[in-house]
């Protein structure tokens, strides 16, 4: 990411507010990097044409855009029964993880709904990998102590069950859970580099050749991080920033879609990923402005000072993606592709058929967000149905053409 000098002074001078729509006219200095030149229409009128607007952040969600989140999934899934083997829980089903979690939720939903609702995909996850182990140790300590008595399991007491019960959730070790959720994690995305879909890397590789100067962040609401994808996505990243960074604020909209009569919104997180940009921005001015020759730049400060270049978000979520970053000034790209390729967005949220097996989603948030989604359809500026096209989509928008 290079800002050159005449870039930083113009962008500067402007002054305005990051990403705002721009409600006023005004010109810039013919050869503005921000805006191509006006073409002129072959006839004796001068015809005037749309600026086209130069890139400065371009955001992507992860699951579902970028690779598809069954396969990969799956394949941690896998990694967590190896892993619990390895510690002495075998016997195992790849997605005992996924039915445990649903349980632990409805269990916490019917005592406490907006926790429930608030709770991260990590938070969850954790809490299933603690329960299958306490479930094996209290099978064994029951046993043991049916041996120790000379007697069958099903004749101990209730009083003798309670007891064993609360010892086998004291006996699971921390450090095991932790570890074997970081296999998990570890697998998810070296499934992820596997299962990239058609057309990504090149479709990152002409978008930085055409827009050297961009910077690319991912917003997600889960662990996964493309920086952690050496062999595919990390060198076209810049950033990553995940809905379980900011518990509060992550909290604070699940409490509002769990609510009938609330309105959710996903500000907060784009409005993180929009500050990141800004600190990654001001480093580098500074960089470029010490070691310019000309007379000295002042970096932009988020938000006093800051620039008008074009935020456009990638992503296959109607109401988390299309919906969320549009209310914070971006310009949007919902991306679905065909059902052969494994992306599971089209059919999601259609009550009429199964859910993934994956999914810890509750009907009711699920209507919610078949709401949102609706209200944010005419908010999408473009769509594709194969990654190959996004970079025309990009120059769409640019131009104004989208």
């Amino acid at each position: 990411m290079k800002i050159t000098s005449i870039a930083l002074v113009t962008l500067f001078s402007i002054s305005v507010q990051a990403f705002a729509p721009q409600t006023t006219s005004y010109t810039t200095p013919r050869g503005s990097v921000l805006y191509a030149d006006t073409q002129e229409a072959p006839t004796e009128a001068k015809v005037s044409r749309p600026k086209v607007q130069q890139l400065g952040l371009l955001t992507f969600d992860l699951d579902d855009t970028l690779y598809p989140i069954g396969p990969c999934v799956e394949a941690a899934n896998n990694a967590f029964v190896t892993a619990m083997e390895k510690y002495g829980f075998p016997g195992l089903s790849a997605f005992d993880i996924v039915e445990t979690g649903k349980i632990v939720r409805e269990e916490i939903a019917n005592e406490d709904p907006e926790k429930a609702a608030a709770l991260t995909h990590t938070e969850i996850r954790e809490l299933a990998i603690r329960r299958e182990m306490e479930k094996v140790i209290l099978e064994r300590k029951l046993q043991s102590t049916a041996e120790d008595w000379a007697t069958q399991v099903s004749s101990l007491s209730p009083i003798v069950r309670k007891h064993a019960q609360d010892w086998a959730k004291t006996a699971v070790s921390e450090s095991v859970v932790q570890s074997v959720l970081t296999q998990w994690e570890m697998e998810r995305h070296h499934a992820a580099e596997r299962y990239i879909f058609p057309h990504v890397i090149e479709s990152l590789k002409k978008i930085k050749e055409e827009h050297p100067n961009v910077v690319i962040g991912a917003v997600t609401d889960g662990r996964a991080n493309p920086l952690l994808m050496t062999f595919t996505l990390a060198p076209y990243f810049d950033f990553c920033m995940s809905w379980e960074d900011d518990q509060g604020g992550r909290q604070q909209f699940f409490k509002e879609l769990d609510t009938v009569d609330a309105k959710a919104e996903l500000r907060w997180i784009y409005d993180a990923a929009r500050h990141k940009y800004a600190i990654l921005k001001e480093a580098q001015d500074a960089i470029d402005s010490a070691q310019s020759d000309e007379a000295e730049i002042q970096p932009l400060v988020w938000p006093a000072t800051y620039d008008d270049l074009a935020w456009i978000h990638v992503g296959d979520d109607l109401a988390f993606d299309v919906g969320g970053s549009a209310a914070c000034g971006a310009k949007t790209v919902l991306v679905e592709l065909p059902r052969s390729v494994g992306q599971t967005a089209p059919f999601r949220f259609d009550l009429s058929v199964q859910q993934p097996a994956w999914s810890t989603t509750s009907r009711k948030e699920l209507e919610a967000r078949i709401a949102m989604n609706e209200k944010a359809r005419p908010k999408v500026n473009a769509e594709i149905n194969t990654m190959e096209r996004l970079p025309i989509a990009i120059n769409e928008i640019l131009r104004g053409d989208a």
